[in-house]
């Protein structure tokens, strides 16, 4: 059984998807507590959560008609038995993207004869959360997956260029860079895009905090 915390259909307001209808499915609980984190409600101990197996799950998601199908949290990874569902749901004919926060080790997941989709965080400084991240993950990443790295300051995006420099990760993989939001006006990261020359990066906003009220859940 799994610990769902919400589920619904929105567009995806971020990864190679944004803008595209997905069936979004968040999972209580996460191992890390980042500064800027939009979703701490669903990390709380006693946040309500309903469980459900994952056969419940898969029809949820057949019941939509949506065939995106976003894993999120928290750390959906966390879930134990997490892979079952991920094979259910691609088996169903969806396309499975999981939200992951580039502390679990990815192997078991991007070894499945039905792989799923990543798009992994690297927690900047900012975050204070960088001495978890698990950089052996990005030897495992392929053209379809993504790191995104969420940027809070000008010392964020000098440790995302190193990063994303020492792994090649724009020639492995999508590199999106996401500001935290009300933390550093997007225009600040673009003119350090020019100046670095960041090929193969892109910026990326978080399109649902400007459609709908930005702590809005459910969207």
């Amino acid at each position: 059984m799994f610990e769902v915390a919400e589920s619904f259909v929105s567009i995806n307001g971020e990864s190679t998807r944004a803008g595209e209808l997905a069936v979004f499915v968040r999972f209580k609980g996460c191992n890390l507590h980042c500064s800027y984190c939009d979703t701490k409600w669903a990390n709380e101990f006693n946040v309500e959560y309903k469980s459900m197996s994952a056969e419940e799950i898969c029809e949820l998601v057949k019941n939509t008609g949506v065939k995106n199908v976003t894993l999120t949290g928290g750390e959906p990874l966390l879930q134990e038995g997490i892979e079952n569902l991920i094979e259910k749901l691609i088996s169903q004919g969806n396309r499975v993207e999981i939200e992951t926060n580039g502390s679990v080790f990815l192997e078991k997941f991007a070894l499945m004869k039905n792989r799923p989709v990543f798009t992994m965080d690297y927690k900047l400084p900012s975050s204070n959360m960088e001495k978890y991240m698990n950089t052996d993950n990005f030897s495992l990443l392929e053209k379809s997956d993504t790191v995104k790295f969420v940027s809070g300051s000008i010392a964020d995006l000098e440790k995302a260029v190193e990063v994303i420099e020492k792994y090649s990760l724009s020639e492995k993989c999508h590199v999106y860079i996401s500001p935290v939001f009300d933390k550093i006006n997007p225009a600040e990261i673009v003119d350090f895009m020019i100046k670095r020359n960041l090929n193969g990066v892109r910026l990326q906003l978080q399109l649902h905090k400007f459609i709908w009220e930005p702590n809005r859940r459910g969207v």
